[in-house]
């Protein structure tokens, strides 16, 4: 034993376990199937999230109605009474494969449009859209439609085009929820 040296028991050691594991890494990357061109983008149904934040929320929670099936909803949350109020998100891709998200929230407006715009600055610009007025901002990362009301904000925003974002906020029916069980008795 005192001729062995552990140095060079340990890198054969080291060699040894690699050659073992390299083609079993090899043969597992060539036998098991992968699709390079498929879409990496997880789909999500909102339709219960929606329907519980409906019933949750303080106010009147917006969802769209009538996009086409090119628009992919991909995350959604509804968070109540935190630093921000109760706030609520859906997001989405639209055909161009862009990010829009909606944003609602009862908190204090500033911080909440500057969260979820990405810090997009607000111009002078408004637009019209159906009956509401929405405020523009413009960012480096996110544009947004904002649009604030007695009790809530909401706030359209994403990487996606303008046009996009307002074909988002057309399409925007805010609702609230009965809670089940009400109105019994």
């Amino acid at each position: 034993m005192a001729g062995r040296n552990p140095k060079a028991q340990t890198v054969r050691n080291m060699m040894l376990a690699m050659a073992a594991v390299i083609p079993v890494a090899f043969v597992s990357y060539v036998f098991i199937p992968h699709d390079e061109n498929k879409d990496p983008v997880r789909t999500v149904d909102y339709r219960v999230e929606l329907d519980t934040a409906r019933r949750a929320a303080p106010y009147p929670v917006a969802a769209p109605a009538g996009l086409g099936g090119d628009w992919r909803a991909t995350s959604v949350s509804y968070k109540a009474g935190g630093k921000e109020g109760s706030v609520w998100h859906l997001g989405f891709l639209d055909p161009d494969t862009e990010y829009v998200a909606v944003e609602q929230s009862d908190g204090p407006p500033g911080a909440f449009i500057d969260d979820a715009s990405q810090r997009a600055v607000k111009t002078p610009k408004t637009q019209r859209v159906g009956d509401a007025t929405w405020r523009q901002y413009e960012g480096g990362k996110y544009n947004a439609l904002v649009r604030e009301e007695k009790g809530v904000t909401t706030v359209v925003t994403g990487t996606a085009s303008h046009e996009r974002l307002m074909q988002m906020a057309a399409a925007l029916k805010a609702e609230k929820g009965a809670v089940k069980g009400a109105g019994n008795g």
